[in-house]
């Protein structure tokens, strides 16, 4: 059952290209949780170019893969992308705002099987995604120097208490 209100959810962390607030370079996707799906409206402007007029496909596979970030609040696991699929059903004008909405499919042990769809404001669905993503311990990010950020950053936006995980 969805939520009666959307509900916000912070940044991955500042400098996120997805959703970083202060990542000059960034995609800044504000997103918010809508029952069991994640939510976010994106306008790409002229430096998310690809064809004259239109939206790069690397900014919308990259929006996508950030999207499928926020999934993992919900399921309340760590995970990387293993890969990433974007089908490009048509082309995306930039300077119109578009709805990405993504889900997990279905978990299979340490596979979480994601999915989501592009809507423009005609209602046309211009691309879809689909991810697998692993699981992983917080350690997996020592050797570049994060694990105590992304623990925080996940340990930081559950409402309930976490003891029964390891």
């Amino acid at each position: 059952m969805a939520d009666p209100m959307p509900i916000s959810l912070p940044p991955h962390h500042p400098q996120c290209l997805g959703c970083g607030p202060d990542n000059p370079a960034g995609l800044h996707l504000d997103v918010h949780r809508d029952g069991d799906t994640v939510v976010t409206d994106i306008t790409f402007d002229p430096r998310h170019r690809g064809a004259p007029g239109l939206a790069h496909g690397g900014a919308i596979s990259a929006a996508c893969d950030d999207l499928f970030g926020f999934v993992l609040y919900l399921v309340e696991e760590v995970a990387v992308t293993r890969t990433l699929t974007v089908n490009y059903l048509a082309p995306v004008p930039l300077g119109q705002p578009h709805r990405i909405t993504a889900r997990l499919q279905h978990r299979h042990g340490r596979r979480l099987h994601l999915e989501a769809t592009g809507t423009g404001p005609d209602g046309l669905t211009r691309f879809t995604a689909e991810a697998l993503f692993l699981t992983v311990d917080h350690n997996h990010f020592a050797p570049h120097g994060a694990d105590t950020e992304v623990q925080a950053m996940f340990t930081h936006h559950q409402p309930h208490d976490r003891e029964h995980h390891h």
